[in-house]
């Protein structure tokens, strides 16, 4: 392996990047690499995985490009850091997923038969099931990693469920359930026969934050039932509804300044007059 490297080099390669690890991470190498731990970096992989889902998003191969490449760093990183340890190598990690792909495969490389994505999934699930010596649906459940985001995980948990059949046959009923659900939240919040809609203080009424926070909660869990009957990815549309917020209330700030006004001096009912031109504006402008 090279001992040196020219940023004139025609063409770098993966061995070059393992190379490249092992020196930063070796006898004189990076004080700030080799002080790293499998825990103190463990954010960056999940920031730079959230970076290269932006990437796909905006559709730059550029972009994907440099932004995979992060996560390929990511991988070597941790991997050389096991290799100097003596855990294990990246080489146990190319043959880990080596035996995952093929084994969960089955249906290619064994005796399984699979002739749509659909049944492609259920014989993964099967085989991932076997190899993790998962006997039960909830040993699924429990699966399911807690680093996730919320609504990714409440998904993963729900589509997991509706294997055992524990599902409504259709969206229908996830629908009715929200509105169940929405009813025990505004019941949390009634004082005097009528629904107060203040925040609660966790601290002056702890059991009744609870309660709401849990109702809440479910209410949630409700909406991304819908949304995942309906075939909607719940954080994408979710990402998606903070990106439209997000460039309407620039229109709307930008549109008040040409008024000579700012958003903070205005009315509620003069903001929401300026937050329909935006959403009309944004849809002027999709149509063309």
């Amino acid at each position: 392996m090279k001992g040196t490297w020219d940023l004139s080099e025609e063409k770098f390669n993966s061995e070059d990047l393992r190379a490249i690890m092992e020196r930063l991470l070796g006898p004189g190498g990076c004080p700030w690499d080799r002080a790293q731990t499998h825990e103190s970096i463990r954010k960056n992989l999940i920031e730079e995985a959230y970076e290269t889902v932006d990437a796909i998003d905006t559709g730059d191969p550029d972009r994907i490009k440099d932004e995979l490449g992060d996560v390929l760093l990511q991988v070597y990183f941790h991997a050389a850091m096991a290799e100097r340890d003596g855990t294990f190598s990246l080489d146990d990690v190319a043959d880990n997923i080596c035996r995952k792909l093929i084994s969960r495969h089955s249906h290619i490389f064994g005796s399984d038969h699979a002739d749509s994505p659909e049944a492609v999934l259920s014989v993964w699930e099967k085989n991932k099931m076997l190899e993790k010596n998962q006997s039960t649906f909830t040993q699924t459940l429990h699966d399911v990693p807690v680093g996730l985001p919320a609504l990714m995980r409440s998904e993963k948990i729900q589509k997991r469920a509706a294997k055992s059949g524990f599902d409504w046959p259709d969206a229908g009923g996830a629908r009715e359930k929200i509105d169940e659900e929405l009813g025990e939240v505004d019941q949390e919040l009634i004082s005097d026969g009528k629904p107060l809609y203040n925040k609660v203080d966790p601290e002056k009424e702890p059991d009744r934050f609870s309660r709401l926070e849990s109702e809440i909660g479910d209410l949630f869990f409700a909406a991304v039932n819908y949304a995942r009957l309906l075939g909607v990815d719940p954080e994408v549309a979710l990402n998606g509804a903070n990106e439209r917020f997000t460039r309407r209330f620039s229109l709307m700030e930008e549109e008040a300044k040409q008024r000579g006004t700012e958003l903070d001096s205005m009315s509620l009912e003069e903001m929401d007059g300026l937050w329909e031109y935006a959403k009309e504006r944004e849809h002027r402008h999709e149509d063309r």
